[in-house]
């Protein structure tokens, strides 16, 4: 009996692990978050639900939305800089790579994450509905579906889909906000969306009377209503146009040719249109990477984004995401598939695609196909202080500044409905520019009698409008910097995530490259410390080229 004690006990002390620090997601945030923690000196663990680090980074986003790249500092610039490193842009006169291959990408964040010391577990997934305790406003501990436990003094949830926030019963919100709500133009139900439209005007109903497939029979709703639908989801596909390094566009599970009907008609139509067969970049976003691959985006009234079908994922069960990956995975599979091999699609168009494959050196692990889906948008939390159009727009600075955003506001369509002319439509896609505009560290913090302990870097509090550009990668990086500090303040300064001193966050981040202004200025400054911060040791000795060094 004694000894089933001891090995009880022993069983639990390693089933339960204690950190400064713990962080939930391994996406590019997590990383930074994590990193940026270890670095200030946190005993720091890195909790990834899956098999793989970056999130988009490394999942198929590699044609960065950058919007001004003088906003981009400190953790965010040093990745792209290590980027530019690791393709000896030096020697043509450059110093950051905006588009690294994912398999770089995932490299260097782990080498990020090795060298500062973080611990990395993988195939850790929070346990459904229990997995978060509370001691009032203190998360205590949190429990994997593996059994491992997890006690921290700081948690960070960079998830794309929030649930470890969810769970701890902190506020959030989904879907559109009305115009009222916050006083924004942009919010709601959209009565006019002219991008990533049909040109052409295509009926909804086939020769009889039957809905087109991926077309809603739900009314649009009333122009500037709140809605719980979400902006479309889709894969970022590295495809190259190496056939020594290609691999045939696949043919999808249970494929089915007439759900692509009305990408027929669409392709159709648009030749007397245009005068001429659509271009392979007219249906896809091509953005060239290196090595002869470029990441395939959607583009156009029917393409790679699967709208109106992921509505249920937010908030879904495990079982109901995996079924709805798995759908977005077939549609757009099919989606090649049948640009590449149909009949009805015009062979120049047809002959582009066949061009192209997907690159058989990415994502080897998974079929080649990105292991990671893009989630655009999920929960968004709702603490003390929600950005809002405003920010973006009019109010740019932050007394509470921890970085900068500038990429347009850049929603997705959210519907495809049957209009009142019995014609197919596309509702939801915003494309507004935005000023250079400062992030406040109180997107991060929930509200207070919620949770003190808890930082959100990815579904942080912002109104749909405000997340749709504060939601880039970039911004998603130099957030979970500010995160890893701040997790270091609250635990030295025995504080709540509230309330830790902002002049002390701002002068770390600041002494790590942060960027609080914009202008060509203060990215400089910041690169001349990440530059530093990579200086090689100086030589005594001649160069390899056998003259003495320069002083």
């Amino acid at each position: 009996m004694k000894y089933l004690l001891l090995l009880l006990s022993a069983a639990s002390a390693i089933a339960q692990q204690s950190y400064d620090l713990i962080v939930y997601g391994g996406n590019a945030a997590g990383v930074m978050t994590a990193v940026s923690g270890a670095r200030q000196g946190l005993k720091t663990v890195l909790l990834e639900p899956r098999d793989h680090v970056g999130g988009l980074v490394s999942g198929g986003l590699s044609g960065t939305d950058i919007g001004r790249p003088e906003v981009i500092g400190g953790m965010a610039l040093e990745f792209y800089y290590r980027a530019g490193r690791h393709y000896n842009l030096a020697w043509h006169g450059q110093e950051i790579a905006w588009t690294p291959e994912p398999k770089v990408a995932e490299a260097i964040f782990r080498d990020m994450l090795k060298e500062a010391g973080v611990t990395l577990l993988q195939r850790h997934r929070l346990r459904e509905k229990t997995g978060v305790r509370k001691n009032g406003t203190t998360i205590a501990e949190i429990t994997m579906e593996n059994g491992a436990r997890f006690t921290g003094r700081i948690f960070a949830d960079t998830t794309y889909e929030g649930d470890l926030m969810a769970q701890a019963k902190v506020s959030y919100t989904l879907g559109r906000e009305s115009t009222k709500q916050y006083n924004e133009d942009l919010a709601g139900v959209r009565a006019r969306t002219p991008s990533h439209q049909f040109a052409v005007e295509i009926p909804a109903r086939d020769r009889n009377g039957n809905v087109l497939p991926e077309v809603s029979t739900a009314p649009r709703g009333e122009p500037g209503s709140a809605d719980r639908r979400i902006q479309a989801y889709n894969f970022r596909v590295v495809a190259s146009k190496d056939p020594a390094n290609q691999v045939p566009w696949p043919k999808p599970d249970h494929y089915d040719v007439k759900r692509y009907e009305l990408l027929a008609l669409y392709v159709t139509a648009m030749t007397p249109y245009l005068g001429r067969p659509l271009d392979i970049n007219e249906i896809n976003l091509l953005r060239v990477i290196p090595n002869h691959k470029a990441d395939f985006n959607n583009r156009g009234g029917f393409s790679t984004d699967y709208i109106g079908k992921n509505y249920g994922y937010p908030e879904g069960d495990y079982a109901t995401r995996a079924r709805l990956w798995k759908e977005h995975e077939d549609y757009q599979k099919g989606f090649y598939y049948f640009l590449a091999n149909d009949p009805r699609v015009p062979a120049s168009l047809q002959q582009q695609m066949r061009e192209w494959g997907l690159a058989k050196d990415e994502f080897t692990d998974t079929g080649n196909w990105p292991h990671q889906l893009y989630i655009r948008e999920a929960r968004r939390m709702v603490g003390p202080f929600v950005s809002t159009q405003k920010d973006l727009q009019t109010d740019l600075t932050k007394p509470d500044v921890i970085g900068m955003g500038s990429y347009n506001s850049d929603s997705h369509n959210l519907q495809r409905f049957i209009n009142d002319r019995g014609f197919v439509e596309n509702e939801g896609d915003v494309q507004v520019p935005v000023k250079p505009y400062q992030i406040a560290y109180r997107v991060l913090t929930p509200k207070r009698e919620e949770a003190t302990n808890l930082l959100v870097p990815v579904c942080f509090s912002a109104s749909h409008i405000a997340y749709s550009s504060m939601r880039m990668e970039p911004q998603y990086m130099i957030i979970g910097h500010a995160a890893g500090v701040a997790a270091a303040l609250a635990i030295s300064s025995k504080a709540a995530v509230q309330d830790i001193n902002i002049a002390d966050l701002q002068r770390r981040l600041k002494s790590e490259g942060a960027v609080f202004e914009y202008g060509t200025q203060h990215n400089a400054e910041a690169l001349a410390i990440i530059r530093r911060r990579f200086a090689p040791p100086r030589r005594t000795g001649p160069t390899p080229w056998g003259y003495p060094e320069k002083r």
